[in-house]
C-alpha cells in the first residue's frame, strides 16, 4: 500500500464510491470502469482512478474494476471489515431516526448504546436498545469497546456531552448539534450541521437565480 499523504477529500469520497459499488453489486454487475463510475457520480474518471491508486492497483486496463473485489478493498481501507461500536447521546427525533437506520444497516459500524438525561426517556426502548442515563456512559463505553460517539443534543449541551465522551475514551465524534466543540487534538470530530448546510444551500439558490435573471436580461 502506498505511503503518500492522503487528503481528507479523498477519504470522504471513498464512502461515495462504496455506496455506488454496492448498488452495482446488488444489480449483479460484475465489473465497472472509472468512466462508468464518473458518470454515476458526476466526477472526473481520472480523479476516481487517482483516489483509488493511493491505496493500490485495483483495476485492470481495458476491463475496469471487479465490483465485489473493490467493495472488499474499500471496506478494508475504511476499516469496515471489522466491528466498530458506536454510542449515541440524545434520544430525540434525530436520535431515533439514526437508530432506526442503524437497525437495517449492513455495515459493521453499529450503534450499540443510547443515552439521554431526561428521566421520561431513560429505560424506554429504541428498537432493541434501552436508553441509558448519562452516568452510565463511561462504564458502557469502556465495557463495550465503543470507539465513536454521536451527539444529537441541543447546541448548549453539546460541549458537555463531548467532554464526557472524551473522558470515557471515545476516539471520534460525529456532531449533529449546532455548536463548535473544543476537544483535544487526538480526538477526530466531524460536524453534520443541518442548519449550516441549509443556509449555504439558500445562498447558492439565490445566486443561481440572480445569474439566470441577469443572463435573461443580456440575451
Amino acid at each position: 500500500m502506498k505511503q503518500a499523504k492522503i487528503s481528507e477529500a479523498v477519504v470522504r469520497r471513498l464512502p461515495i464510491y462504496l455506496q455506488v459499488l454496492n448498488e452495482l453489486y446488488n444489480r449483479e454487475v460484475q465489473t465497472v470502469s472509472s468512466q462508468e463510475l464518473g458518470l454515476k457520480l458526476d466526477l472526473n474518471p481520472a480523479q476516481i482512478r487517482k483516489d483509488l491508486a493511493y491505496f493500490g492497483d485495483f483495476g485492470r486496463k481495458g476491463i475496469g474494476y471487479d465490483v465485489s473485489y473493490l467493495i472488499e478493498k474499500i471496506q478494508q481501507i475504511l476499516k469496515l471489515d471489522q466491528r466498530i461500536n458506536v454510542a449515541l447521546v440524545g434520544a430525540g427525533n434525530l436520535g431515533h431516526a439514526l437508530c432506526n437506520y442503524n437497525k437495517y444497516s449492513k455495515d459493521n459500524m453499529k450503534i450499540v448504546a443510547v443515552f439521554d438525561d431526561h428521566q421520561n426517556k431513560i429505560g424506554t426502548m429504541i428498537n432493541n436498545l434501552t436508553i441509558l442515563p448519562m452516568d452510565k456512559l463511561k462504564e458502557t463505553v469502556q465495557e463495550n469497546n465503543i470507539r465513536i460517539g454521536i451527539i444529537t443534543v441541543p447546541g448548549p449541551e453539546a460541549q458537555n456531552v463531548a467532554n464526557q465522551f472524551v473522558e470515557a475514551g471515545i476516539e471520534g465524534i460525529l456532531n449533529f448539534a449546532p455548536a463548535i466543540l473544543r476537544l483535544p487534538e487526538h480526538i477526530r470530530i466531524h460536524h453534520a450541521d443541518f442548519t449550516r448546510e441549509l443556509l449555504s444551500l439558500a445562498y447558492y439558490l439565490e445566486k443561481e437565480r440572480n445569474e439566470q435573471e441577469n443572463g435573461a436580461v443580456v440575451d
